[in-house]
């Protein structure tokens, strides 16, 4: 939700975040001293003097405590899972975690509350509870907001404008346990999404966007300013948006007509991709900027809300296997956008053809997992009467 806050409001706001990011370094600082990263032990170190000597609310002090331990646990959380490793592991742990004068902050039903009628939020800040704030959203936003929000709110400035991010609890939509068929979503570079259906989300305009922002990243790097890193991180920030964008919308269509054609939705599993296939520099700059696991999230948590089943299957030679012989081979697609099957001569856009096999896949892989398994399929009883049976001979 934006906020819409008089001068008075937007100078205390911004004097809050400032105030609880300070006393978040000092907190971290006082973690890593003591070697204590969990929220109780913290808490002991830390409560009283954020309260007495930061000036800080009792519940605004526990959520900087609980600030402090996520960012740690965050940084434990890549080392365990190997997403941080030698270097790079080290560099984090080596000092306190530190937080921006702007980082967000969260507030809870104690320190915030909406007033969804007025449109308007009172909330906690350093000079006071301040009430009144103005808020505004998308329509579908506000009802969204007023009927399933749920917990914390994220207080945030990005460039000079004020958001509270706030968290809702959206339930699902009972699961289609019994779709008629599935729709295949292929995912490229050059066309986002190729359904089997044969519709075309084109990668064309996405492309020509990074370029020309590729191009004018570059001017800013060989200036290297002050001006030009800031003008950097807000371009960065832009391209973020864009892509995200146009992922929602492509997500959204697909999960829309399958919901409407009672159909489940098929996607490839393209974890570790990256490590997989072999590309010249240029190529890897435009693989390392694609964003399909955004897009399959998108796409997951929306079919999750329509109640649209959605399978994961294999993506190895996808767009190499003939869906009419299931020939497979490398010679089956000459060129990227072209398909063309040597063994019984089936040809068509590659991308198209990807998608058909996909599909397939996950009507196959739906129907194993939906299949019940005969050993737990009830039995009949066997006849113990002393009736007499009749015998069929064989011919």
């Amino acid at each position: 939700m934006k906020l819409l806050p008089t001068p008075e409001q937007a100078a205390a706001l911004a004097a809050t975040l400032r105030a609880v990011n300070d006393a978040a370094n000092w907190t971290s600082q006082t973690a890593f001293a003591h070697g204590v990263p969990r929220e109780y032990a913290l808490r002991q170190h830390t409560y009283t003097s954020l309260k007495a000597e930061r000036g800080l609310g009792s519940q605004v002090a526990q959520l900087v405590i609980k600030k402090t331990c996520h960012a740690y646990a965050t940084i434990a959380g890549l080392i365990k899972a190997g997403r941080l490793q030698g270097k790079r592991a080290a560099k984090a742990t080596a000092k306190p975690v530190t937080f921006r004068p702007d980082a967000a902050q969260a507030f809870d039903d104690r320190c915030l509350s909406w007033q969804m009628d007025a449109r308007t939020v009172s909330i906690w800040t350093v000079q006071g509870r301040k009430r009144n704030i103005a808020f505004t959203g998308h329509p579908d936003q506000l009802k969204t907001l007023e009927r399933y929000r749920r917990g914390e709110s994220d207080l945030v400035c990005r460039d000079g404008s004020w958001f509270l991010i706030a968290a809702v609890d959206v339930p699902d939509a009972e699961a289609n346990a019994d779709p008629v068929d599935f729709l295949g979503v292929d995912m490229g570079i050059v066309n986002i999404a190729t359904t089997s259906d044969g519709y075309n989300h084109a990668g064309a305009g996405l492309r020509r966007y990074r370029k020309r922002m590729a191009k004018v990243r570059a001017e800013l790097q060989a200036k290297a300013t002050k001006s030009a890193k800031k003008k950097l991180k807000a371009r960065a920030r832009r391209e973020a948006r864009a892509v995200k964008d146009q992922n929602h919308r492509i997500a959204k269509q697909l999960v829309t007509s399958a919901e409407r054609t009672g159909r489940g939705i098929g996607m490839e599993d393209l974890a570790g991709i990256r490590d997989r296939v072999r590309l010249t520099a240029a190529q890897r700059g435009e693989l390392n900027a694609w964003s399909f696991h955004q897009l399959q999230t998108f796409i997951a948590y929306k079919a999750k809300r329509a109640g649209v089943p959605v399978v994961v299957v294999d993506a190895r030679n996808t767009s190499r296997r003939c869906p009419r012989c299931g020939h497979t081979t490398k010679a089956n697609r000459p060129t990227r956008d072209h398909f063309a099957c040597v063994g019984c001569g089936l040809a068509g856009p590659a991308d198209q053809v990807a998608a058909v096999n996909v599909r397939d896949r996950a009507r196959k892989t739906w129907a194993f997992v939906s299949t019940p398994n005969v050993a737990d399929t009830p039995q009949p009883a066997a006849d113990t009467s002393d009736k007499p049976r009749s015998s069929v001979r064989g011919s």
